[in-house]
C-alpha cells in the first residue's frame, strides 16, 4: 500500500515540513532461524518489514497487516522488543517524516514469501548471520530483538 491516504491528507495542508508519526516493525523469525526482510521501493535497500499504523489501529493488529500485505506471511506478535525515535527521513518527494517506532518479534505462522504489493521489490528468509546489509536503525532492532530479551528495550533520558 501506498502513502496511507490520511497522510497525503495532512500533506495537502501542511506540505513537506516535519510530520511525527507512528511506526511499526517486524522481526519476523522462522524455526529454521532465518529473518524475514524486505528490500523496499522507495530507497532500494533491505530492512525489516514496516509500516504505519492507520488512526485508531493498534500496534499489533498493524503489524499484522504490513507484514501480510508487504510479503503475504502471516504472522502472530509475540512481544514488543523495543520502542524507539527513528531519525528524521527525507523522502525523495521532498517529505520529512520522523517516527516513533513499536518493533515486535513475531512467530511466522505461514512462511511463503513472495513480493505482495508496490513497496517491496523482493523478500525473502535470511539467515541472521548472512543477511543483506541493513541500515543502522534496522541493525539495532533486529539485535535487540534477537538479544531474547523479555522486556524491550527503551532509550533512556
Amino acid at each position: 500500500m501506498p502513502t496511507p491516504s490520511f497522510i497525503t491528507d495532512i500533506r495537502a495542508h501542511i506540505g513537506h515540513i516535519p510530520l511525527w508519526l507512528p511506526g511499526v516493525s517486524a522481526v519476523v523469525q522462522n524455526p529454521a532461524g532465518e529473518i524475514l526482510l524486505g528490500r523496499r521501493a522507495d530507497t532500494g535497500r533491505w530492512s525489516l518489514i514496516s509500516g504505519i499504523p492507520e488512526p485508531g489501529e493498534e500496534p499489533a493488529a498493524a503489524i499484522v497487516r504490513e507484514v501480510f500485505e508487504e510479503t503475504g506471511v502471516r504472522v502472530a506478535p509475540e512481544r514488543i522488543t523495543s520502542v524507539t525515535v527513528g531519525p528524521a527521513v527525507t523522502y525523495p518527494n521532498g517529505d520529512v517524516a520522523q517516527y516513533l517506532n513499536v518493533t515486535f518479534a513475531c512467530r511466522p505462522l505461514t512462511e511463503s514469501a513472495t513480493v505482495n504489493d508496490d513497496e517491496s521489490l523482493e523478500v525473502g528468509w535470511f539467515p541472521v548471520d548472512d543477511h543483506p546489509p541493513l541500515d543502522e536503525v534496522a541493525t539495532l532492532r533486529l539485535e535487540r530483538a534477537l538479544a531474547g530479551d523479555t522486556a524491550a528495550w527503551f532509550t533512556q533520558p
